[in-house]
């Protein structure tokens, strides 16, 4: 940005400040509060992290100390001497407390389940706690905002989930999260920061409603697929809709069963492809996005082998959840979607 003169004179003091100031700011807080970016997996929540102030109720008392302080010295009240110092002994005792209750706990990351955007991903926090005393009332927030609370009990650890939204299909990071505790007065807030190195695939939302998959592409017949053929009986899963009716247990059916589909093995003469090009020009990006997404879910349901053909990407017809995984994360990480 450039300034003439005329535009500096008329520039008020506050903002041609303002951009150093934030330097200055975001330096003073990475060296005071540890903001080196994303931790490996742990964190260890040492003196050098830990930091305390008096909370709301903690001023308010140390006012009333004052106020009691003042009146005992105007009046020479010696009982009131003895209440103010035993207050403040008591004050200084919650402060060793409030600290205690936050020092030498272990904060790892835990396993994190993908999520379809429009969700609630759920961080999964484990706080080891290893010394022999209770840890109580360990609050976690994420931006300011006051999220769950959870406690440590001696010699163990706890897995605690940190709800955080997922907007939009992606690479989702739940950025620095705030262990903090006001335990057991209330009279301090002792918090830290810990940012660690954990994200959560956010797929993308499948389309709603009922959508045809796909017509089957013709085999080349270069092996034995893992998908559904037509040769041997392998069993029973649940009906889902649009099973063909051939395949329906009708003798379980007829003794009061749920709906069961009959499934073979073999060779099959045909295979899936969800591919991009079979998705409507009309649709926008993240149209055709959540319309495959929709596909591959429908194609998983129905016990179907099906592969994935993207502009820049191809992965093989396969079957099981490991295929359904792989295929709904290159949607949601096709042509690098935003954090």
């Amino acid at each position: 940005m450039r300034f003439t003169p005329d535009a500096l004179r008329l520039t008020p003091a506050y903002v041609l400040l303002a951009r150093p100031y934030r330097a200055l700011r975001a330096r003073a807080d990475r060296w005071l509060f540890q903001l080196d970016g994303a931790q490996t997996t742990s964190v260890v929540l040492v003196q050098r992290r830990i930091f305390i102030l008096p909370s709301r109720h903690g001023l308010l008392f140390v006012a009333a100390l004052g106020l009691m302080l003042s009146g005992s010295i105007n009046y020479n009240l010696s009982l009131g001497f003895i209440l103010t110092f035993l207050l403040a002994a008591l004050g200084v005792n919650g402060i060793l407390h409030t600290f205690r209750n936050l020092a030498r706990l272990r904060i790892a990351t835990g396993r994190v389940q993908p999520v379809f955007a429009g969700d609630t991903a759920r961080f999964t926090l484990v706080i080891d706690n290893p010394s022999a005393l209770d840890r109580y009332a360990i609050g976690i927030a994420r931006d300011k905002r006051e999220l769950l609370f959870t406690d440590a009990p001696a010699l163990q650890s706890t897995a605690v989930g940190v709800p955080v939204p997922a907007p939009a299909r992606g690479m989702l990071r739940p950025g620095r999260l705030t262990i903090f505790t006001n335990f057991p007065l209330g009279l301090c807030y002792a918090w830290a920061y810990a940012e660690l190195d954990m994200h959560c695939i956010v797929y993308p939302r499948p389309e709603a409603g009922r959508v045809p998959l796909p017509p089957f592409a013709a085999d080349d017949a270069t092996g034995i697929t893992h998908g559904a053929g037509q040769e041997d009986f392998a069993g029973l899963r649940s009906y889902h809709p649009g099973d063909s009716p051939r395949h329906i247990a009708w003798k379980a059916a007829a003794r009061g069963e749920a709906l069961l589909t009959k499934q073979f093995s073999g060779r099959a003469a045909s295979e899936l492809w969800l591919d991009w090009r079979a998705t409507p020009d009309t649709l926008t990006l993240d149209g055709r996005l959540s319309r495959l997404a929709r596909w591959a879910i429908d194609a998983h349901a129905a016990g179907l082998s099906f592969g994935l053909r993207l502009p820049d990407m191809t992965i093989p017809p396969a079957p099981g959840d490991a295929q359904r995984h792989r295929c709904l994360e290159a949607l949601a990480l096709y042509k690098a979607a935003p954090a």
